[in-house]
């Protein structure tokens, strides 16, 4: 169970990720509840996860899925570029996921 949470702490982070540029530098109210009420949750989330898993292990994994996902949301959502070098990047990102896991 301490993993299902993890992943579901690592998709609030990605939900993070993309709820911070609207906010324009913390200056809209409204963009900068959600933001906060989003990395509130993010945190909550993988400190309950954190009651069964290592922390290093944990931590690197929540951070590993926020960063896959915010990179393949601008990818897909904001046109970001694409190149070889991101996809490599992507695909160690995702192994080091995939062994933290296997490995725990």
């Amino acid at each position: 169970m301490n993993w299902v949470v993890l992943m579901l702490a690592g998709l609030v982070e990605v939900a993070w990720s993309q709820s911070i540029k609207p906010t324009h530098n913390f200056t809209r109210p409204l963009p900068t509840l959600i933001c906060l009420v989003l990395m509130a949750a993010a945190v909550w989330l993988l400190s309950r996860a954190m009651n069964g898993l290592p922390v290093g292990t944990a931590y690197a994994v929540f951070t590993g899925i926020g960063a896959v996902g915010a990179i393949t949301l601008g990818i897909v959502v904001h046109d970001d570029p694409v190149s070889v070098g991101r996809m490599v990047a992507l695909a160690l990102i995702v192994g080091g996921i995939v062994m933290a896991r296997v490995t725990a």
